[in-house]
């Protein structure tokens, strides 16, 4: 069963999985958002939730838990982990809504 995304706020870029030098952390991933660039602006996502939908229907929820460096890379965590092929695809940011008063 797919799953519909009615409204979201901004789309962005799965870049690939956080690394280091002889490991690959495949529970948390790289992400960017389009017309974000400093870390003032990325550290506004922090705790937003995210979508992403593979070309079978198989949707992957996320969390953005942080920022990666200066340039607004952000880093989030999906359930289930992502697999390598969806590296490269677009994820929405799903509008948060806050109740008023």
């Amino acid at each position: 069963m797919s799953t519909v995304v009615d409204k979201y706020e901004y789309t962005g870029i799965i870049l690939g999985y956080r690394r280091g030098s002889n490991t690959q952390y495949t529970e948390k991933v790289l992400v960017k958002i389009p017309g974000v660039e400093s870390r003032s602006e990325a550290s506004g996502f922090i705790g937003r939730k995210i979508l992403c939908v593979d070309r079978h229907g198989n949707t992957y929820r996320g969390k953005i838990i942080g920022v990666h460096g200066n340039r607004g890379v952000l880093i989030a965590v999906f359930k289930p982990r992502i697999p390598g092929q969806l590296i490269g695809s677009n994820f929405y940011v799903i509008s948060s809504k806050k109740s008023q008063g």
